[in-house]
C-alpha cells in the first residue's frame, strides 16, 4: 500500500471514530485530493465547513475539487465564500490564491472592507504572512532550523501562539507520534497552512 493510500486509510478512520473532529476530515480531504479523487474528497471537505466555517484553506480545496469535477458555479460560489471568511481571519495567502480562482473562472470577487491604513515595518516588526499585518516578531526564531527562520522572519508573535495551541490540537487529534518522520510531515504540513507559509 503506497504512503498515501495509508495516510488516507488513518484518516478515514479517524474521521469515523471522531466524527465532529475537523482536523480527520481536513486532512482525509487533502490527501483524497492530492490523489486525484476530487469526488470522494468533496464530502470531508463540506464537513470541515460545517464544523467549522473558519477555515479558509478548506474553501479553496473544495472549489479545486469541484473544478475538477466540472461544477464551476458551485466552485464559484465556494470561492467567494472562502475569500470572505479569509478576508475576515486575516489568511492572506489562501485569500490570494481564492481570488486568484475566482479570476481565471471570470467570476466576480466579493468587495472587502480595508483593514485600514497599511503601517511601516519598524525594527522588531514583521509583515505576518498569516494575519497580513505589521505586528511584533518574536524574539527569537522557534528552531534553529531554516524552517525556524523562516517562521522568524514571517510569522508574528501573536499567530505563532496561536498556532502553538491549534499545534497541540493537531497533535492529539490527528494522534502524532513526532519521533515517527511521516508523522512529523504531516504535523508540518499542517503548520504550513496555518501560517500560510509555502
Amino acid at each position: 500500500m503506497s504512503e498515501m493510500n495509508t495516510n488516507i486509510e488513518r484518516f478515514r478512520r479517524m474521521a469515523s471514530d471522531d466524527p465532529d473532529n475537523p482536523m480527520g476530515h481536513f486532512s482525509l480531504g487533502r490527501e483524497l485530493l492530492a490523489s486525484e479523487e476530487p469526488a470522494e474528497a468533496i464530502a470531508p471537505l463540506k464537513r470541515v465547513i460545517e464544523l467549522d466555517p473558519n477555515i479558509s484553506k478548506v474553501y479553496q480545496m473544495l472549489a479545486t475539487a469541484q473544478l475538477k469535477l466540472k461544477k464551476a458555479g458551485e466552485a464559484a460560489e465556494t470561492l467567494q465564500q472562502g475569500v470572505r471568511i479569509a478576508h475576515e481571519r486575516g489568511d492572506m495567502m489562501p485569500k490570494n490564491e481564492m481570488i486568484k480562482m475566482l479570476q481565471e473562472l471570470g467570476a466576480s470577487v466579493p468587495e472587502l472592507k480595508s483593514k485600514g491604513p497599511t503601517q511601516q515595518v519598524g525594527e522588531g516588526q514583521v509583515v505576518c504572512s498569516r494575519c497580513g499585518q505589521v505586528k511584533p516578531k518574536m524574539a527569537h526564531a522557534p528552531f534553529s532550523n531554516a524552517q525556524g527562520k523562516q517562521i522568524h522572519e514571517k510569522v508574528c508573535a501573536d499567530c505563532w501562539r496561536e498556532w502553538i495551541g491549534m499545534g497541540t490540537k493537531v497533535i492529539n487529534e490527528l494522534r502524532l507520534p513526532l519521533a515517527d518522520p511521516q508523522a512529523q510531515k504531516v504535523f508540518d504540513q499542517h503548520m504550513k497552512e496555518f501560517l500560510n507559509l509555502e
